[in-house]
């Protein structure tokens, strides 16, 4: 048994899988979204080579026994030689073409980064580091190779076990649903679950902690001062970092000219309170005791996973109104965005749509001349989460007085709804929905005053920028076009992108993991363009662009980064 287990372990490739997998390393060299390392590189090439290798197996399977019968009549004479000598000079012919193919694909496709690295304003790396590609590629796609023939034994043993009780057919079959479902339950079950429980219990210890330089307000309208209702303990790591960065009067003032109020920033963070409901529950009577329903200006803010909420996005409103506003939000996890998109999108929806209502509650109660502007504000996966409380743009329209939503995920349903409606001619990366009445979409704040329609309040934003991979990852993307890559391309994209089955998948995939660490204006960082948003969204009276501009450098100063979490 252990010598059938090595000889079948080390059996040599299928020349399908090989065309597949060779032809799937090529294209994994092509160009997608962001800048790649040659690390990342390989790993997708790793992915695709073996995923190529699956699919060209498969083929191969269900083509050749038809094949057969058609060339069994022809080539009976010279059967014997061919199985020993034809298929070895084929897979010569294939690995030495193979290769050529790889080296030329790899050239191009070093050539292709360095060409997104001067597109985004970055120093390429240097070339030979991509000769590694291939190393990394070749080691992954053995890994994978050796793990699924490893199951493949498993099944057979299992099969031929069960043979001594059923029919061979219905044995081989039982036993490769059951190494299969086993597979899965060991993977997206037991370690799936022990990996998140491990995750859970780190990142439950990180928001306990205290960011550093985040002190305790005194401050009446800041939450957890000592006369809130929500203690500072329990509103974890980016609840108190949001409510100790509240601007001073004085700073407010000097920005201003003039006497400004101390800003209310509320925040319930996890520990607050039991559920969702009890905690924007608890924000709504913290609203109160501080005052929020006479200020001018009111946003309520669904957070990212962590409970982030972003910086230059809310100080940007305090800066305008000088002061005279109240930021809302609260927290429904303290896992980072990607790991509470795969686990805790549902929470994310609810949050945004519990806290929006009771808000919305308690201010449409109010007499309609004495109410403060209702904004509303999301990004990321919060923008997944705030928009989730409206149904449509008329939705929008009757309950706000404006929102904005940054990098929204393709899951994001209005988000989706309104690009899959968009007027006809304009692009899925910057569409025009209802001749820009009430919502406009942005690649970059210039986008906004376009088209030259009027655009009455209450306004609408979606920041996205073309080249953002969590504005474009989707699971359709493994066998379905997007409209966005049958389009002109967006400024920041490379034009001769192209899609190909799986292959663009894994490279958008792929993309995500270094969509933060774009410079700002590309992948997922919009520090700077929220500012210019607020100021097109909902302005104060008299604010005008030099205003706007000189907002973006005291902002940018302030917060160098804001850094997503």
């Amino acid at each position: 048994m252990g010598e059938g287990r090595r000889v079948r372990l080390g059996a040599p490739l299928d020349t399908a899988g090989i065309v597949l997998a060779t032809t799937f390393f090529c294209l994994s060299l092509t160009p997608s979204l962001l800048p790649r390392p040659w690390s990342l590189q390989g790993i997708i090439a790793g992915v695709l080579s073996a995923t190529g290798y699956l699919v060209g197996v498969i083929a191969g399977a269900l083509v050749r026994p038809a094949a057969a019968r058609i060339t069994v009549q022809i080539m009976v004479r010279w059967r014997e030689g061919w199985n020993r000598t034809g298929r070895r000079r084929v897979r010569r012919v294939v690995a030495t073409f193979g290769c050529g193919l790889g080296a030329a694909s790899l050239v191009l496709g070093v050539r292709a980064q360095r060409d997104i690295y001067l597109l985004m304003g970055l120093e390429p790396p240097e070339r030979l580091g991509y000769l590694g590609v291939p190393l990394v590629a070749a080691a992954l796609f053995l890994a994978l190779l050796a793990a699924a023939r490893t199951l493949r034994i498993a099944a057979r043993a299992l099969g031929r076990l069960l043979g001594r009780w059923f029919p061979a057919t219905a044995a081989q079959f039982a036993a490769g649903l059951g190494v299969g479902v086993l597979a899965v339950f060991l993977t997206d079950g037991v370690l799936t679950e022990a990996l998140l429980k491990g995750a859970d219990r780190s990142f439950a210890a990180i928001n306990s902690e205290t960011a550093p330089g985040a002190t305790r307000p005194r401050a009446d309208t800041l939450s957890g001062s000592p006369s809130s209702l929500v203690p500072w303990a329990s509103l974890g790591l980016e609840g108190r970092a949001f409510v100790a960065d509240a601007p001073t009067t004085d700073e407010l003032s000097r920005f201003g000219g003039r006497p400004a109020i101390a800003p209310i920033r509320v925040y319930a963070g996890l520990d607050s309170a039991a559920t969702t409901r009890a905690r924007a529950a608890l924000a709504v009577r913290e609203l109160e005791r501080t005052g929020a329903f006479g200020r001018a200006v009111i946003c309520v803010i669904t957070t990212t996973g962590t409970g982030w909420v972003d910086p230059q996005a809310a100080a940007a409103l305090e800066f305008m109104y000088g002061g005279d506003t109240a930021l809302v939000s609260m927290q429904y996890s303290y896992l980072p965005s990607w790991l509470s998109f795969l686990v805790d999108r549902d929470r994310a929806r609810t949050a945004g749509r519990e806290l929006f209502d009771q808000v919305y509650a308690r201010w449409s109660a109010l007499p309609a001349g004495h109410r403060p502007k209702l904004l509303v504000f999301g990004e990321s996966l919060g923008a997944f989460g705030a928009e989730s409380a409206f149904g449509g743009d008329r939705d929008l329209r009757e309950r706000t007085d404006g929102a904005l939503f940054v990098g929204p995920p393709d899951s994001s349903a209005l988000w989706r709804r309104l690009v899959d409606g968009r007027d006809p001619g304009s692009r899925e990366a910057l569409p025009v929905h209802r001749d820009g009445e009430t919502v406009r979409f942005a690649n970059r704040p210039s986008d906004l005053d376009a088209p030259a329609s009027p655009w009455n309040p209450p306004r609408v934003v979606y920041l996205q920028h073309p080249s953002d991979p969590i504005v474009w990852w989707t699971p359709r993307l493994v066998l379905t076009r997007p409209d966005w890559l049958e389009e002109r391309r967006g400024d920041d994209v490379l034009p001769w992108i192209r899609w190909y089955p799986f292959v663009t998948f894994w490279q958008i995939t792929a993309d995500l993991v270094f969509s933060l660490d774009a410079p700002a204006g590309h992948g997922h960082d919009y520090d700077g363009e929220v500012i210019a948003a607020w100021a097109r969204i909902a302005p104060p009276a008299g604010w005008d662009d030099v205003r706007t501009a000189a907002l973006t450098a005291l902002i940018a100063h302030r917060h160098p980064a804001s850094g997503l979490q």
